[in-house]
């Protein structure tokens, strides 16, 4: 299609963007949607228990933080999709919403329209779950939410385990309610990963009014008289325009803002101070960065094997306050039917399964900012992991949890042994606050550098999505996000691309397929 017919720009195939270009579509506007990487051909992609194997490959951005001094000078990798389906393609596919306190926390903050009461309706639409519609459950959405897949038998007895420690067990962690042990529900269809690409957008890829152009690396967008206008791309080695009545970047927490500051959008004297004029002094822009963290905790079985997983490495998991005083759940254990040697010195036997203890209401805050004014000078991601001594207490008591639960009567026929912490580690403060802060990893879900709200760091207008002080652009990923749901992110983003479609073509999520 010309380039002068086009209504939208889409930068990114990911959770959210290929939502929203799905909706655009739709409602009949013609859209470009570009995509850094290529086509989701590789076949592991579909394996969900393989996915680590996509780590460090084409399909990966291969970011690493700063040195992070809270975590004993180690930089961390931070996997994330560079691919049709964007992080959706490498993630476990857990389907988790977050507590209802989230997002009535949003609102409170200054985000009106996003309480609970507010995105249920919306996540029940996009939701095509295999328990059947409810009150809080949606049955004919487009995305295939499924609990009832074949499980590990080390699973169930790792649910019981969790129970034998003083864990409720909770059937539907998605109610609104994630307290307790619980099944996890995957995005998957036939035992294989279906992400949005696969849901949205792929569908549609044959469309008059859709245009997909794939490894396509956005550098920065085109502005004139405050007016977003389109996008410059790098493509082949070449430089490529586009422009579009309006453009939604939905590049993730981490290219989103990337994608400002290249431009000139952003903390005024920080741009400078790297060579770049700016053009609207946005001091939220790559601020508020924070991620969930985990910190392995991991068995060898020696009563007998852990047999392979038919459908995904993570079959079950569990939300627990670490100081009952708490009004949410802090904490989110990973439960593994593998042992996950998450770092390189890490080694031991390849049969067992791992209790990765986890926290998901981090108060430490990171960053995102440019090293230079070249395209080709990388970004410094510094996530201020565990800078904060909440995180930390929360961290320790969540490894310790993870240990009490390897020694319970439920596991007890496998015959755990214990390989990570390990003896050298006791139960002590002290020891597990130096085991986590040596071994804490990112759990993938960095959010908050284009946070919405009112407060001076606001990035975003909550009722729009629009860049605040900037037109023809607008912010659909997980960067808008002001605080980090209890939990997995990425139905959080899929929302967002649901949310972002209505304000745009004013149609309620789930009205328009």
């Amino acid at each position: 299609m010309a380039v002068n017919e086009l209504d939208f720009i889409v930068v990114g195939a990911g959770s959210a963007g290929s939502v929203l270009a799905r909706r655009l579509i739709d409602a009949g506007k013609t859209v470009a949607v570009l995509e850094a990487g290529g086509e989701d051909t590789n076949p592991v992609i579909a394996d969900v228990f393989a996915a680590g194997a996509l780590w460090h490959g084409p399909e990966d951005w291969d970011y690493f933080t700063t040195e992070q001094a809270s975590c004993g000078g180690r930089r961390l990798h931070l996997p994330r999709g560079k691919v049709t389906g964007g992080s959706h393609a490498l993630n476990a596919t857990i389907w988790v919403r977050g507590a209802k306190q989230d997002y009535d926390t949003w609102a409170y903050l200054g985000c009106p329209g996003w309480n609970w009461e507010d995105v249920l309706p919306v996540f029940k639409a996009i939701e095509n779950y295999d328990g059947g519609a409810s009150d809080t459950r949606g049955g004919s959405g487009l995305l295939d939410v499924v609990q009832d897949f074949p499980r590990n038998p080390v699973q169930d007895d790792i649910l019981e385990a969790a129970q034998e420690v003083g864990v409720k067990l909770n059937e539907d962690y998605n109610s609104g309610d994630v307290e307790g042990v619980s099944k996890m529900q995957l995005n998957v269809r036939n035992g294989k990963r279906f992400n949005t690409w696969h849901a949205y957008l792929k569908p549609v890829v044959g469309h008059e009014n859709l245009t997909l152009i794939t490894n396509a690396h956005v550098r920065r967008l085109l502005i004139e008289d405050g007016t977003v206008t389109g996008v410059e791309y790098e493509k082949d080695g070449q430089l490529h325009t586009l422009t579009a009545g309006e453009t939604v970047l939905a590049a993730g927490a981490i290219n989103s803002p990337e994608v400002l500051l290249r431009s000139g959008i952003g903390p005024a004297e920080e741009l400078r101070e790297v060579g770049i004029e700016p053009l609207l002094d946005l001091p939220g822009v790559g601020k508020n960065l924070h991620d969930h963290l985990l910190s392995p905790v991991i068995f060898t079985t020696t009563k007998k094997e852990v047999p392979p997983s038919q459908v995904a490495a993570a079959e079950t998991h569990h939300f627990w306050k670490s100081n009952p005083d708490l009004a949410v759940p802090d904490t989110q254990p990973i439960h593994f039917s593998i042992p996950m040697y998450f770092l390189d010195d890490m080694t031991g036997p390849e049969n067992g399964f791992s209790l990765i203890g986890g926290i998901v209401r981090p108060l430490s805050r990171g960053e995102i900012t440019l090293s230079g004014p070249n395209p080709e000078d990388p970004i410094n991601i510094d996530l201020g992991a565990l800078t904060a001594e909440e995180d930390v207490r929360a961290l320790v008591a969540s490894v310790r949890q993870c240990r009490e639960m390897g020694r319970t009567a439920a596991l007890a026929e496998w015959g755990p042994e214990e390989v990570y912490p390990g003896p050298e580690y006791s139960d002590s403060d002290e020891d597990l606050e130096r085991y986590v802060r040596e071994t804490a990893v990112t759990y993938h879900h960095q959010v908050g550098t284009c946070k919405m709200g009112l407060d001076e760091l606001a990035v975003v207008d909550p009722r729009s999505l629009k860049v605040r002080g900037l037109d023809g652009i607008r912010i659909a990923d997980a960067s808008i996000m002001p605080l980090v749901p209890t939990g997995n992110t990425n139905a959080p983003s899929v929302l967002i691309g649901e949310k972002a479609a209505e304000f745009i073509t004013g149609i309620p999520a789930g009205t328009s397929a």
